[in-house]
């Protein structure tokens, strides 16, 4: 998730193991080891594009570097608290500060690294998007009461509202994907992949993916606690096939290595962008639930087979997406 939030997890949970005359330092020293974990995303090259994605949320973010990400956060922090803490304590706030960063983003749907090197798959289990201001509003009330009343009682209880509000979105996804399986039904389409994710920021909008016949479909879908689900049919899309829709790109090129590692990072969901030429897109991810509008793709420059795919963004900040977003996330009619 986003720093803020990773860190005001790292601060509860060493606040919730810590004495009450040690709140405060706690939170500190919690907070810097919850946002550590996050100093991969500095792993970057100029000339290979793909390294950052393929590194963030990698290794730092296993469960088995807790120990080792928490011992660089006590050591950081040692000059500056060795009066007012043994090394061991300032070692155990830092443990509990790190050890649920990684757990954190692999309940987010862009997901992590969670158990390398047993696995060098992405753990994603789709329970609550990458910004949540709900889930880090709960951590920092916690915090800040903790830190005011010097109890680690505040801590202990926003853990837990935090891990209530987790379930919730576990319960959300459940429905979510009933919901996309009876779509199917509908269509008559035989589900060979489905994945459904919360959108930015909620637990109410989600965007459903299934993959049947070669194609993927995308839906928005959203389900209110208050109120009967909607659905806002969207498009659909050829799945990408090197073999067929390059055949003649060496399968030995730097070119065609970016395409198989752009592909397992996007969990093989990928295909040709109808909207920018030569755009290999992740289709997991879009502006809009139900569009096949790209948050980032890499272009494919097959005259220069040798070189490194660029990565690019495409993220849409206008008025008018933003406008229909709201639009979808209140369950209204679209214009």
């Amino acid at each position: 998730m986003d720093l803020l939030t990773q860190g005001l997890l790292g601060a509860s949970m060493a606040q919730s193991g810590a004495r009450h005359d040690e709140t405060r330092i706690a939170a500190g020293v919690g907070f810097l080891a919850g946002v550590i974990a996050d100093a991969d995303i500095l792993i970057q090259s100029e000339n290979d594009p793909l390294l950052n994605i393929e590194f963030h949320r990698h290794f730092t973010h296993s469960i088995f570097f807790v120990p080792f990400g928490a011992l660089i956060a006590a050591i950081v922090l040692w000059p500056f608290l060795r009066k007012h803490l043994p090394f061991a304590r300032i070692y155990l706030f830092a443990f509990l500060g790190y050890c649920l960063s990684g757990v954190l983003d692999a309940f987010t749907s862009y997901g992590t690294h969670l158990l390398w090197p047993l696995s060098d798959e992405r753990t994603a289990l789709n329970m609550i998007s990458v910004v949540d201001p709900v889930f880090t509003l709960i951590l920092l009330v916690a915090v800040i009461l903790a830190l005011r009343k010097k109890t680690v009682t505040a801590a202990r209880v926003g853990l837990l509202l935090a891990a209530i509000y987790l379930s919730f979105g576990w319960m959300q996804l459940q429905r979510a994907e009933d919901i996309a399986r009876t779509l199917t039904v509908e269509r008559n389409h035989s589900i060979e992949r489905l994945l459904v994710k919360p959108t930015l920021g909620n637990l109410v909008l989600w965007r459903s993916i299934y993959q049947t016949n070669g194609r993927l479909y995308v839906d928005a879908i959203r389900i209110s606690p208050f109120s009967d689900a909607r659905i806002y049919p969207g498009d659909s899309i050829e799945l990408f096939d090197l073999t067929r829709d390059m055949r003649d790109l060496p399968a030995s090129s730097v070119l065609a290595g970016d395409i198989e590692r752009f592909t397992k990072f996007s969990d093989g969901l990928v295909a040709l962008s109808t909207e920018h030429s030569e755009v290999l897109i992740d289709v997991r991810y879009s502006n809009l639930p139900m569009t096949l509008s790209p948050l980032w793709g890499i272009e494919l420059d097959t005259t220069q087979p040798e070189r490194h795919a660029k990565y690019t963004l495409y993220r849409d900040a206008s008025n008018e997406t933003r406008e229909k977003f709201i639009t979808l996330l209140m369950g209204r009619d679209l214009d």
